[in-house]
């Protein structure tokens, strides 16, 4: 949700060599969003009740929102970014969509994510990836090179 951020679309093999290890992502807890919240997601993406069946991942250094209490999740994350940031046909397709993307930088944030509920900003989110979507905790040509033995060549930027 910054800019200097890069999301490239990758091959399956290689984001699930990203994608496969929770525990590497970035900040003190690591959560999936809850079941009500999926439905919830659903809902505002104006898509169709039970679409999302894999787990969507959030990470950072404080899970709770420091004015209410609930549990930050993919929904503040996305109803922030459907303010001026992206727009719901682009995050379904991302969610729902069989491409894979990563980006290419550990955050040290992720900024203009505000509580659904009471509006509160939320600060010291790390991370959050879904089964089509997540960071490179690694430079992603080191990547591809272990993987295949030869030079990285970058991938086109997505969209």
């Amino acid at each position: 949700m910054t800019d200097g951020r890069q999301t490239v679309e990758v091959d399956p093999t290689l984001f699930r060599a990203v994608y496969d290890s929770p525990a590497s992502l970035p900040g003190r807890h690591r959560w999936t969003t809850p079941e009500a919240d999926v439905r919830r997601l659903e809902r505002l993406l104006e898509i169709p009740a039970h679409s999302i069946g894999a787990p969507l991942w959030v990470s950072g250094d404080e899970p709770d929102c420091p004015k209410c209490g609930r549990r930050v999740t993919w929904y503040d994350i996305v109803s922030s970014a459907l303010h001026g940031v992206h727009d719901k046909t682009m995050i379904a397709r991302v969610v729902l969509g069989e491409r894979k993307y990563v980006n290419t930088e550990v955050p040290d944030g992720v900024p203009g994510v505000h509580c659904a509920d009471c509006r509160t900003p939320i600060a010291g989110l790390r991370s959050f990836k879904c089964h089509n979507w997540a960071y490179a905790f690694e430079a992603l040509e080191k990547i591809v090179e272990q993987m295949s033995g030869v030079p990285a060549a970058r991938p086109p930027a997505a969209s």
